[in-house]
């Protein structure tokens, strides 16, 4: 595949029509402008585009944001929708990792006021926050407890008195999803999960202290709680090896189930079902589990994170209470490794977002009420030492793209490939010259994660910017980095 293939639909939007390929049941559409679309054959994540829009049920387009790579089935960036009574769910289309996400947490200070105290809050954050693969929390829950948090998410954390109903408020889906059954998550996936819940894991995972570092739009940044040189912190992570594990399961169970629904898939790699089948409702009500999981984990992260916040300040006075931990707010938490029920022009719909995440406009109904009238909050973070964005949704990801925005700045290079050009200690060292104080269990775990192994993240919001999928409210710039 090359440009020529491509039909242009406007400075933003790249087509491969249908007639590309015999078995393409839909065209497929990519949100990118000339100075990305380079990336875009440099490996095999336009042939896994072209090979969504094979599926049965398929909707409109498959469509893939400015932050696209390859993935394992879908691109990573994808989003595509399927009929909910003649199309299909797919594991490969919502991830590994299911409801990987991110959340903001604002802060009543400036960067100025408690900028001598950051080294000492990153070490607090990195003590508070276990990290690293495989490594275990504080909590190891025993079955009954965690079939809790899969069936109740946020609302078992506000029970156990680790969030607050002003937390819930400001969750995608208030933090749980009711279609959940634990008892389809298999024994293997709870024991991996059972001791994880506070945990960012490894690779691309973080804790980030954050300083606003320009506002774009004056209206949406208040109504967010944003204001120029705002300190925040920015929680990057997922269901861990749970969901992982139960991508796995049910990838197996699909593999099986095919022929006995005469699907036939240009790679395995998609496997799937019918959303109406057994197999099918059985993965939607396991992954909605595991989501409710992810978004528990988000949640005791954040509680660790007013532990780390109470350490580093002390219990609020007269002289500090401006530092108390009660005062760090949570913006928005949003998923972007998850299916969605939606509607469209009045068909309902399961929307698979795989590293991508909602873009509700204002007066959407989903938009949270205290946002109805700016948009829901976008959050694409960029990479260690770049910066990230707080975008609202608009009108736009209505129309081109099932409510959508992209995740991130997307990958470029490998993880392999990065560690052979970076060097981890000379990267923290470059970091902590542009004063950014970096903590981390593994340096060759950072080099993964160098910035030369991300798009340029100012390129890919400008597109989604630009497109009118999201509008930029504010640029956030780390100041302290926590990784596994």
């Amino acid at each position: 595949m090359n440009k020529t293939d491509f039909k242009k639909i406007s400075d933003y939007i790249w087509e491969i029509p249908k007639s590309y390929r015999d078995d393409m049941r839909v065209p497929a559409r990519v949100f990118v402008n000339e100075k990305l679309a380079g990336d875009l054959f440099k490996d095999r994540s336009l042939e896994q585009l072209v090979n969504v829009a094979t599926l049965p049920g398929i909707q409109k387009w498959a469509l893939a944001m400015p932050d696209i790579h390859e993935g394992y089935g879908f691109p990573i960036g994808g989003v595509a929708a399927f009929d909910v009574k003649n199309g299909v769910i797919s594991p490969g289309g919502i991830g590994y990792d299911i409801n990987c996400g991110v959340r903001l947490i604002k802060t009543p200070v400036t960067y100025q006021e408690i900028k001598t105290k950051i080294p000492e809050l990153a070490t607090h954050l990195y003590n508070e926050v276990p990290s690293g693969v495989g490594r275990g929390g504080r909590l190891k829950l025993v079955n009954k407890e965690l079939d809790e948090v899969l069936l109740k998410g946020v609302d078992k954390m506000v029970e156990s008195g680790y969030a607050t109903e002003d937390d819930k408020k400001h969750c995608e889906s208030l933090g749980r999803l009711t279609d959940a059954e634990p008892d389809l998550v298999s024994k293997t996936a709870k024991d991996r999960g059972r001791d994880q819940l506070g945990t960012i894991g490894s690779g691309n995972h973080f804790v980030e202290v954050q300083r606003v570092d320009e506002i774009f739009d004056k209206e949406a940044a208040k109504a967010l709680g944003l204001f120029e040189n705002q300190v925040t912190i920015m929680v990057h992570c997922g269901s861990r090896g749970l969901g992982h594990q139960n991508a796995t399961d049910y990838i197996r169970i699909m593999m099986s189930a095919m022929p006995k629904y005469g699907i036939q898939l240009p790679d395995p790699e998609l496997a799937c079902a019918p959303y109406s089948s057994p197999e099918g409702q059985n993965y939607w009500k396991s992954m909605t589990a595991c989501a409710n999981f992810a978004w528990a984990n988000r949640q005791f992260i954040t509680w660790e994170i007013r532990e780390a916040w109470r350490k580093t300040f002390g219990s609020p006075s007269t002289s500090s209470g401006y530092k108390s931990a009660e005062e760090l707010k949570l913006i928005y938490d949003v998923a972007h490794n998850l299916a969605k029920l939606e509607e469209y022009g009045g068909q309902k719909v399961v929307v698979h977002r795989k590293g991508a995440t909602r873009a509700f406009p204002p007066e959407h109904p989903e938009t949270p009420e205290l946002y109805k009238k700016v948009g829901q909050p976008v959050l694409i973070p960029g990479s260690m030492g770049t910066a990230s964005y707080v975008l609202v949704g608009q009108p736009g990801a209505m129309e081109f793209a099932f409510g959508s925005s992209c995740h991130g700045a997307g990958r470029v290079m490998s993880r392999t490939r990065a560690k052979r050009q970076v060097r981890g200690s000379v990267l923290k060292e470059e970091l902590e010259k542009q004063g950014i104080a970096v903590r981390s269990g593994s340096l060759s775990g950072l080099a993964e994660e160098a910035p030369i192994a991300y798009k340029d993240v100012e390129e890919v919001v400008n597109v989604v910017h630009n497109a009118g999928l999201a509008k930029k409210v504010a640029r956030l710039k780390p100041v302290a980095v926590i990784k596994g």
